[in-house]
């Protein structure tokens, strides 16, 4: 068994290492198609359509060439993969061998888990019994916390609606107290009542304040307490629940336990009533004389029936019987065995687990009925071959015929309980008849088909072909089936990369149409329409942009020599004038050339500062996302404080309501009494009762919230579940398919070589 699973592991670590590699490579070649790509890309966007129809020929001859390349290499993995199957299926064959060995100590071993089973069925009923009190007292436990604490429930909200009364009474006493100082007129009347009446307010006031600080710090000891007693509670209810997890399949296997002893009660009493009834007829046959039988059964040296006594006419007839019981008792015990053997290969055949089970050897009694019926068989098997004893050849008297009847009956009884058992586990009405006469057909078809395959073998030895060729030509037709799905996965594949190749060059016709937009746009734009002027050798400017504006008939650097001795002259004549004229215009284009040069660069100056503005409007509104973004994480954040706080008030209100309880008894019998009238109280109780309202109502609106979106998450998973059933009896559908068309396959080859 250790040989095998080391080749097993060994036959594993090759094949995972293959994957591995073949994974490597596929990988490498995808990055090489990717590398491609780019380059096919920049390609695209840097040359032509003929380039790129001459690249993609390359392209897809590089590729043909090296799928070529790819299919031999895959033939020969398929030769390499062929032999380590052969290599597994031997590993296989051991594997099944060492299951076998291992089998057969699992029969073995099953019958001290059978004797362990037992054992712990004993143990389960006590500890069943023992967690039963031990629930009961607990339920008792937490009916009495729950009584506690619906009282200090009671009691805390009465002092909380005491505590709202007390807090309007004190807003009612300030209200007056204001509408006494908005009326000046009366307090001038009588000045020393007013004094004596807002001392009295506040010392009102005052002992209200008192009272509403006791109250409220009575209210939370009161909720402390019940804070305590609710954790205590859900402590039990935790455990409450622990054990009822535990007692469950307890209980549930004491029940079936319950019913299969009731059912074999039942059992018990319908053979108790046969065993009376045979016994009666037993009674009824000892007087009745049946010669024929006697006849049939004559062992002594006279062969005439005449010459028997009664008694010895009898002692024959029972020994008649007692022969035939043998018979019946050997014939069910071999359907016994025979039923045996054949759920234990079906318990083979099905790799049953090592979990101990309810198996059909039965409980305490009826494994003491089978040890019975066994013994019993031991001491009775006495069959007609052997050789009689000394006390058979000995005249048989009417207690001995009795006790060995009443022996025979109960083997009877006994292999009846075991066959009832046996069909019981089992759930199927075993015919020990039909069984066999199955048996010994598919015996007989194997036989026939095991000849068929020796004459085929035979035939195909005197053709001079082998089985070995046939199976090889199975494997390559099963290997050129699987070639042709590659090649129609390459197919796919190139299809795929020629769609690809499609969506580039739609982007790269894009990018185009974009560039051709930009470049139209570009040179419309107002701008951009500056042109830089490139001055030649012995030309000024100012000469090139008199020609450009239309005024040809002036010598720039003539102009300037004239201009530089007119500067030393001081009397001027006609020319000298129409000079001055000249150079006035010239200056004057050349001023309006300048401020042209302005314009131009005050609006690249302006094209730069809209693409800083631009810039400066990206990032603010970058910043402003940024902030808005970080102000819903902190109100989220905040939210869910608010909640942790609002969670935290609530637990302590009702740690609070526990100690309101114990202190608030004091309290009632005291000053507050006193104080409150019942009009008072009475509000206090109505507003105490709304705020539980509300707050129940928000619980309730929570819990169904949580519900819902459990519910909602539930029907999420069993659609998610039903799809994947469906897809698996989709996946079985095929393969039951696929297995019928090989079989097929297979029965035309077996028919044709």
């Amino acid at each position: 068994m250790i040989l095998t699973t080391k080749d097993l592991a060994l036959t594993r670590e090759t094949l995972l290492r293959q994957h591995e590699m073949e994974l490597m490579r596929v990988i490498k070649i995808k990055d090489g198609e990717i590398q491609r790509l780019n380059g096919l890309v920049l390609m695209l966007r840097d040359g032509s359509t003929d380039k790129v129809k001459s690249a993609l020929l390359a392209e897809v001859e590089e590729a043909r060439r090296s799928w070529e390349a790819e299919r031999c290499r895959l033939q020969q993995e398929m030769q390499e993969q062929r032999g380590v199957k052969r290599n597994a299926e031997e590993a296989l064959t051991l594997a099944q061998q060492a299951c076998q060995v291992r089998a057969a100590e699992l029969r073995s071993a099953h019958h001290q888990h059978q004797e362990e089973l037992n054992r712990i069925k004993r143990d389960c009923e006590r500890e069943i019994r023992r967690l039963m009190d031990e629930i009961k007292l607990k339920d008792r436990a937490v009916s009495v916390l729950d009584k506690a604490l619906g009282l200090q429930a009671g009691h805390a909200h009465r002092l909380q609606l005491q505590t709202q009364a007390a807090e309007q009474q004190i807003a009612a006493l300030r209200d007056a107290q204001r509408v006494g100082l908005n009326h000046p007129g009366q307090v001038l009347n009588p000045p020393t009542n007013t004094a004596l009446h807002t001392s009295q307010e506040e010392r009102d006031t005052r002992r209200f304040q008192l009272k509403i600080a006791e109250l409220s710090a009575i209210v939370r000891k009161l909720e402390d307490r019940n804070a305590l007693l609710s954790e205590e509670r859900n402590e039990l209810l935790k455990r409450l629940r622990e054990t009822e997890s535990q007692f469950l399949p307890l209980l549930d296997k004491n029940k079936r336990l319950s019913r299969k002893n009731e059912e074999l009660i039942l059992t018990l009493h319908r053979l108790d009533n046969k065993l009376r009834f045979v016994t009666q007829e037993n009674m009824e046959m000892v007087t009745m004389r049946r010669p024929s039988s006697l006849n049939d059964l004559v062992r002594s040296p006279s062969n005439s029936y005449h010459g028997y006594s009664q008694d010895e006419r009898e002692m024959e007839f029972l020994r008649l019987q007692v022969l035939e019981q043998r018979n019946t008792i050997d014939d069910l015990s071999k359907e016994r065995d025979m039923l045996l053997r054949y759920r234990r290969q079906e318990s083979v055949k099905r790799k049953r687990t090592l979990k101990v089970i309810e198996t059909f050897y039965g409980y305490d009694e009826e494994a003491c009925a089978d040890s019975d019926g066994s013994s019993l068989s031991f001491h009775t098997d006495q069959t007609p071959d052997t050789e009689p004893d000394e006390q058979d050849t000995k005249p048989l008297t009417a207690p001995w015929a009795e006790f060995r009847y009443c022996q025979l009956t109960q083997e009877y009884q006994a292999l009846q309980r075991a066959y009832a058992l046996l069909t019981e586990k089992s759930g199927v009405n075993y015919d020990a008849e039909k069984e066999i006469k199955t048996r010994e057909h598919l015996l007989a078809e194997i036989s026939q088909y095991q000849t068929k395959i020796a004459d085929l073998e035979s035939a195909l030895k005197q053709q001079g072909l082998d089985v070995k060729w046939v199976e090889e030509k199975q494997a390559l037709y099963q290997r050129n089936q699987q070639l042709v799905e590659k090649v129609k996965q390459m197919e796919g594949e190139e299809l795929q990369l020629k769609n690809e190749i499609q969506d580039i060059r739609d982007q790269n016709e894009l990018l185009e149409f974009r560039i051709l937009e930009l470049e139209e746009r570009e040179r419309r734009s107002p701008a951009i329409n500056f042109h830089q002027l490139h001055f030649p050798e012995g030309l000024s400017p100012l000469q090139i942009y008199c020609e450009a504006e239309g005024v040809a008939d002036i010598a720039i650097c003539e102009l300037m020599k004239k201009l530089d001795i007119l500067g030393d002259n001081a009397n001027l004549s006609n020319e000298e004038q129409v000079v001055v004229i000249q150079a006035r215009t010239v200056l004057t284009l050349a001023e309006k050339w300048l401020k042209s040069i302005e314009v131009t660069k005050a609006a690249l100056q302006q094209k730069m500062l809209d693409i800083e503005s631009e810039k400066d409007l990206f990032s603010k509104q970058k910043g402003y996302l940024d902030e808005e973004l970080d102000y819903r994480k902190q109100s989220v954040d905040q939210a869910n404080k608010r909640i942790l706080e609002l969670e935290a008030m609530l637990f302590e209100a009702l740690q609070q309501q526990e100690q309101l309880r114990m202190e608030g008894l004091k309290v009632e019998q005291g000053g507050l009494s006193e104080t409150l009238t019942e009009e008072e109280r009475q509000g206090l109780r109505r507003a105490m009762d709304q705020w539980r309202r509300s707050v129940m109502c928000e619980l309730r609106e929570r819990d169904a919230q949580i519900l819902r979106e459990r519910m909602e998450l539930l029907q999420l998973i069993q659609q998610r579940n039903k799809e994947l059933e469906e897809f698996i009896e989709a996946q079985k559908r095929q393969i039951k398919e696929l297995e019928e068309k090989v079989q097929d396959k297979r029965d035309i080859m077996k028919y044709f070589f």
